[in-house]
């Protein structure tokens, strides 16, 4: 009988807790679905450019499945706007293969059928233009070496910072409610933006502390790839650290336990390490990019891949910070009407 009764309580404790109820059962069915249409969307064909080839050459690589757009002359930063993952130029005979090398597998592959293209059409050939099939490879961004890591190492630095600052911010101004601080602090004549700015200020020190330590670390001692300027780095991952504090703050006004704060994170962190390019973002839909752009880490990722991996300059990113920057604001904005349930000053 005791048992039984132990077992009511839990059950009559789950069905008066809606939120966990939603958590257990919707969550899994949202981020199961997620998983389905990014893992279900097409492989699209490799993106080549061809300068100076005929017109044979032409149609043996597009028989090679690969997507060709014949150009006359273009230039790198031509062919990278034109979203190319490599153009083959052919002048005097000779054969030279840029590959964008965004994706070490995805370049590797093109590589490959480039070559075998280029050995069918000489092997056809009778009269063959092509008497060397000897090809010199050039790299925009890495180089032959270049491993998955390198690509990744990037995504995987913001999205620590982003996670501990976004949890360790919500549980502890989570701590400061449960325990009644925040509840006698309002009793006081401080204001709400006031109290917001605080937490912001008291709590960011220590994420601008935290985000130096995980980059410098990153960088200095397990040497992960760093093509860009450091301080652009730092820049970057101290945005997304503001984000993440507001946004674990703002979360937390809604949560009334730890566990309940850890609850969100399926629904907050989870679908957006799906949009950060650990999975390839190629082949998505429209509909489904759209959902992406409208997560922090998207843009945080994207800005760290093109200054750690890819070299950027300051105004190659200035949209990705612009992004975070509004997304900081936004966050920060919703916690003063958020402090409203507590006290209406």
């Amino acid at each position: 009988m005791r048992i039984i009764a132990l077992v009511n309580r839990i059950i009559q404790q789950m069905l008066r807790d809606k939120r966990t109820l939603a958590l257990l059962f919707l969550a899994p069915l949202l981020i199961l679905s997620l998983m389905y249409f990014i893992f279900h969307t097409e492989d699209s064909s490799p993106k080549l450019g061809v300068i100076g080839g005929d017109t044979k050459i032409v149609k043996t690589l597009e028989n090679a499945n690969i997507e060709v757009e014949k150009f006359n002359q273009i230039s790198q930063k031509e062919a990278l706007a034109e979203g190319l993952d490599g153009w083959l130029t052919i002048e005097n005979k000779q054969l030279s293969l840029t590959l964008q090398n965004d994706s070490p597998s995805k370049a590797k592959a093109l590589q490959m059928q480039v070559k075998q293209a280029l050995t069918t059409f000489q092997m056809n050939s009778i009269s063959s233009k092509i008497p060397d099939l000897g090809v010199t490879i050039n790299y925009v961004y890495g180089d032959e070496n270049t491993q998955l890591f390198d690509i990744i190492s990037p995504i995987l630095v913001g999205f620590f910072v982003f996670f501990f600052v976004f949890l360790i911010a919500g549980i502890a101004l989570l701590k400061e409610r449960t325990t009644g601080t925040l509840e006698r602090l309002l009793a006081t004549p401080i204001r709400r933006h006031e109290v917001v700015l605080g937490y912001l200020i008291g709590y960011g020190l220590f994420a601008v502390i935290q985000t130096s330590i995980v980059v410098l670390y990153a960088v200095k001692i397990l040497d992960i790839v760093l093509v860009g300027s450091i301080w652009y780095v730092l820049l970057i991952n101290l945005l997304l650290a503001l984000v993440a504090l507001s946004l674990g703050i703002l979360l937390s006004s809604f949560a009334s336990s730890e566990f309940q704060m850890v609850q969100f994170i399926p629904l907050v962190i989870i679908p957006q390490i799906f949009f950060t390019g650990l999975f390839p973002l190629d082949g998505m839909t429209d509909w489904l990019l759209s959902i992406g752009k409208i997560m922090p880490l998207y843009y945080a990722a994207d800005a760290l891949t093109g200054v750690m991996y890819k070299g950027f300059a300051f105004t190659d990113i200035l949209v990705d910070l612009g992004a975070l920057l509004l997304f900081s604001i936004l966050f920060i904005t919703l916690n003063f009407v958020a402090l409203k349930k507590y006290r209406a000053i």
